[in-house]
């Protein structure tokens, strides 16, 4: 079974993207080789489901951030490495040292450059070799979740064959048999073994790179719990890409599964319902979080509708696409899936009496499915009101402050249903109605 979460919901918590600025993707994306990216691409996509899997993860993640190593292999060496090992094949020993002489011949006497590449590849393996022993070897096995691995890199390396290969002087010249039999053993017999090595070189870039960015910015690790506890708890939970975000305390579990977040427009509704998405989705990846403390329950998936767009090209209007997203998220949490599910400012496309039964029906329908946890805000208060007999709906609102005429946001979650109202204000301050009566 894999983590559910459509293009939508990726789209809208800019999880993902190499080169888009502000994504999640972006903020972690520091490694430093071409198989390192390759793999933190797969962690992104494939968030785990497993509790063990995921705890195991992040425990490796919060080794690497307490023990601040650096990475010790030379990128270019890694990458000529990996083409050497590419250019495998299943010919015989015989075969590649007559091939292998063949080339040397063409090599003296034109511009063939087969030989060099050859003798380039060996010899980046070997320096590749020798430093990732000499990094193994200075790991300590204490209180080390990633030591397993340390031990199995170690018994490769002590393979007598390859001994004898990291022993070798690349400074001297190398014989053509030496080359072919080194070329052979690494491309047929050793093969899996320099493949788990590579591996092991691009898991350590990934590691380093990550905990890295979380020791900048004082992210933590979350502790993943059974997913039929029910139960997601954060201190300080914030957005990871706004620098100096506020943190908030999230609070939800089986008998509050339900929060019902209210606040005037600019108050911060849809950033912190962002900010709990990326933190889950960081947490289902094993990632740092960016909060103090956090634990939760695995998830099945992550479904949000925060900036649902009309459809010209399937003639939706705006409050249809709305309608046919909700429909979509009534069937993923109907189907018996613990999801996490968002929804920021519910039928907002349509006149204010339809949002506020189309708001109400919707929240009383989704409280019912207690495996999943929701988060429902909107600007419509009188909703609250309505809502408050049912048991599990807890109510939150982002305040707004007054400094005279003018409202001032605070970011800062609270207990409750927001009372502010300050709409007409900020057109008034604005000095649209000034405009407009001077244009009459």
């Amino acid at each position: 079974m894999s983590f559910a979460i459509d293009k939508q919901t990726l789209e809208e918590l800019n999880l993902l993207g190499k080169f888009r600025q502000g994504s999640v993707y972006h903020l972690f994306n520091r490694v430093k080789t071409r198989g390192g990216e390759h793999l933190l691409d797969s962690m992104f996509r494939s968030p785990l489901i497993s509790e063990a899997a995921i705890n195991e993860r992040s425990s490796i993640f919060r080794y690497f951030h307490r023990e601040n190593l650096l990475f010790p292999f030379d990128v270019k060496q890694v990458g000529i490495m990996r083409e050497y090992l590419d250019a495998a094949t299943t010919r015989g020993a015989a075969t590649i040292l007559a091939a292998t002489l063949v080339k040397k011949l063409l090599a003296s006497l034109t511009r063939d450059e087969r030989y060099k590449k050859i003798v380039q590849g060996l010899q980046a393996t070997i320096i590749t070799l020798n430093k990732c022993y000499t990094f193994a070897a200075s790991v300590k096995p204490t209180e080390n979740p990633y030591y397993q691995k340390i031990r199995r890199i170690m018994e490769i390396l002590s393979d007598k064959r390859l001994e004898t290969l990291r022993n070798i002087d690349i400074y001297q010249p190398l014989s053509v048999r030496t080359i072919a039999r080194f070329d052979h053993l690494l491309k047929s017999r050793l093969f899996r073994q320099a493949e788990e090595i590579l591996q092991f070189i691009h898991e350590t870039d990934v590691y380093i790179s990550v905990s890295d960015v979380a020791r900048e910015r004082s992210f933590s690790y979350a502790h993943a719990l059974p997913a039929e506890a029910n139960v997601l708890y954060a201190e300080d939970l914030a957005h990871p890409c706004i620098n100096g975000a506020v943190g908030n305390r999230i609070s939800m579990n089986r008998d509050g599964n339900v929060l019902f977040l209210t606040g005037a427009n600019m108050a911060g509704k849809s950033t912190l319902m962002k900010s709990v998405g990326i933190g889950c989705y960081l947490a289902q990846m094993g990632f740092p979080v960016a909060a103090t403390q956090m634990e939760f329950s695995v998830r099945e998936g992550l479904y949000t509708s925060i900036n649902v767009a009309d459809n010209i090209g399937l003639g939706y209007s705006h409050f249809y696409a709305e309608v046919v997203r909700v429909k979509h998220a009534a069937e993923a949490a109907a189907s018996g899936k613990r999801l996490l599910l968002m929804f920021d400012e519910l039928f907002k496309g349509t006149n204010v009496k339809d949002a506020y039964d189309g708001t109400l029906a919707v929240t009383e329908g989704f409280s019912e499915y207690r495996a999943c946890l929701f988060i429902v805000s909107t600007h419509i208060i009188e909703v609250a009101e309505a809502l408050k007999p049912e048991r599990n709906i807890r109510f939150v609102f982002m305040p707004t402050i007054m400094d005279g005429a003018y409202p001032r946001y605070t970011y800062r979650l609270q207990e409750g249903v927001t009372e502010d109202r300050q709409g007409m204000m900020i057109i008034r301050n604005e000095g649209i109605l000034e405009m407009l009566n001077n244009k009459s």
